[in-house]
């Protein structure tokens, strides 16, 4: 206690000042803590609201995806190419993979 005394009354305003901002920003500190539970609701609404625009996303990357393969199947077939159903068909599988996983994450999260 001693030394308190001694540094705050040998009148050395730096001194003053840097506790007096300490203690303000750590009284600052304690005013703005807010509730856990409700940050993490907030955040909770907030992605479920894009959730709806995400799924449509994938699905439009999906038929995008699906009419770009539609077009390199096609040009395999004209062309002659004896691996056309093995491309066929992982065009196919992607694009059903990615219709199965849209539908899983919404069941997942109930959304």
């Amino acid at each position: 206690m001693g030394i308190v005394r001694k540094v705050l009354g040998r009148g050395s305003i730096e001194i003053k000042c840097a506790v007096a901002t300490l203690l303000l920003s750590a009284l600052s500190l304690y005013a703005s803590a807010q509730d856990g539970n409700a940050g993490i609701k907030a955040a909770n609404d907030q992605v479920r609201s894009y959730f709806v625009q995400g799924t449509n996303l994938m699905y439009a990357v999906g038929a995008l995806l699906g009419l770009i393969g539609a077009v390199k199947v096609y040009q395999k077939w004209n062309a002659g190419d004896p691996d056309t159903s093995k491309v066929a068909a992982a065009w196919f599988g992607s694009c059903v993979f990615l219709v199965v996983v849209v539908t899983v994450i919404k069941s997942f999260f109930a959304v």
